[in-house]
């Protein structure tokens, strides 16, 4: 064997080795950004993503070799109505093998700061952006689910798409007619939220799943759930359901996947996708509304497919 060939041998084994070290999934970072108006906002980051480091193939010539092309893209997840960060737990083991990946705590929700102020759209797209700025994410594919979707929305209302790779809506919607059979249900259930939290959200938790959940996730979801104040929840909820940022969807010009799941809503998601120029919508039968968890391997392979066009 010759001299050069031994080398590129030797190099071969060195970067196998450090390639299939990372491509154990991270362990997330735990860490905090602060705010402009002062709140500590909570992430899990992964870091640095493994196919950042380039891909070396033993040459066939001396001084030949490959390198990729392109990094891929960051991902943000921003949760809903009082869920943490970690509820994408099986997307952030999934993606983190391949790309940076954060999920955050939006105020007052998981360990981010708790706060009176700010509980509307337009603030919380504000944490976002000051998430994405520190920790340098753009361009980001932004996966916002349930009220992460009007927050999404308002973020692009606000900064417009120059930061953001893409977006992926999930079960969620940037804002709804008056429904004269739903919309009284809904407030109805706020009314019953301020007078038994703990059973309302108990029943919440559970209700956001159809495939069966063990009885010590759904507890800890629900511990989650009740660390944000009850009168912050309310004010969450009225700020959201208050909210309509249709019109800002006919300014997204980055590619957008809606994945929502087969619901009495799907109207007005099937709305929404129309208003956003170029959108396709994917829908999700026999699961619940947290259908990232009741169906990870779809929702992951869907959003996988969807990151890899980006490329």
């Amino acid at each position: 064997m010759k001299l050069w060939q031994l080398r590129c041998l030797l190099l071969s084994v060195c970067l196998n080795l450090v390639l299939g070290a990372a491509a154990q999934a991270p362990k997330p970072k735990s860490d905090f950004v602060k705010t402009p108006d002062g709140l500590k906002i909570h992430y899990l980051d992964t870091g640095f993503a493994p196919d950042r480091i380039p891909i070396y193939t033993p040459p066939t010539l001396p001084g030949k070799h490959q390198l990729d092309p392109a990094p891929a893209a960051n991902i943000l997840f921003v949760p809903g109505w009082t869920m943490p960060g970690w509820i994408w737990e099986q997307q952030i083991a999934y993606f983190a093998k391949t790309h940076r990946v954060v999920a955050m705590d939006p105020r007052s929700q998981g360990e981010s700061s708790q706060t009176s102020e700010g509980h509307y759209p337009a603030a919380r797209a504000r944490d976002i952006k000051a998430v994405v700025d520190q920790l340098k994410l753009a361009p980001v594919v932004l996966v916002g689910w349930s009220m992460g979707v009007t927050e999404a929305a308002a973020y692009v209302d606000q900064f417009g798409t120059d930061t953001l790779a893409g977006l992926v809506l999930v079960d969620g919607w940037a804002g709804a007619d008056y429904d004269p059979k739903m919309t009284p249900q809904m407030w109805q259930w706020a009314a019953g939220f301020q007078k038994d939290r703990q059973a309302q959200t108990e029943a919440f938790v559970r209700s956001m799943y159809k495939k069966p959940q063990s009885e010590e996730y759904l507890k800890r979801v629900t511990q989650a759930s009740l660390r944000t104040p009850t009168n912050s929840a309310v004010a969450l909820f009225v700020g959201a359901f208050t909210s309509d940022y249709r019109p800002a969807l006919a300014k997204i010009d980055k590619p957008t996947l809606l994945v929502v799941a087969q619901s009495p809503w799907l109207p007005t998601f099937q709305d929404m996708q129309k208003r956003i120029p170029g959108s396709r919508i994917e829908v999700l039968e026999n699961v619940g509304h947290a259908l990232f968890v009741d169906d990870a391997d779809r929702f992951n392979s869907l959003l996988e497919d969807f990151v890899k066009g980006l490329r």
